[in-house]
């Protein structure tokens, strides 16, 4: 999938040009983080491209600088919320918990968490 700047109905698009509210906590060039609204453990963050990428997949395909980006603004958000153990999750796709068609990386901290994440 090819990249656009916006999709009209995209909630993370939207977020993005700060047409919805969001508590950001940390933005770069490519990447804005902002902490999600039903959290899934103390530190639940998302980090998300700027420009539109429908998933993970056509992120890497697309603009694979950006999806390094992705990953060190996590690393930077991990680190300001005082944590140095922390998950990475990408859902690409429904069958995966994807739920909002904007790639975006989930920064989960400060509880355990067991393997396999079921």
């Amino acid at each position: 999938m090819t990249s656009v700047t916006a999709v009209d109905d995209c909630l993370f698009c939207k977020i993005v040009a700060g047409d919805i509210p969001a508590e950001v906590l940390h933005s770069t060039e490519r990447t804005v983080a902002f902490r999600d609204l039903s959290p899934q453990a103390p530190t639940h963050v998302l980090v998300v491209p700027r420009d539109h990428h429908e998933n993970a997949a056509a992120l890497a395909a697309a603009d694979p600088e950006a999806s390094a980006e992705l990953v060190r603004t996590a690393a930077a958000v991990a680190a300001a919320e005082g944590h140095d153990d922390y998950r990475l999750v990408f859902n690409t796709g429904s069958g995966a918990g994807q739920t909002v068609f904007h790639a975006h990386l989930h920064v989960l901290a400060g509880r355990s968490f067991g393997w396999p994440p079921g």
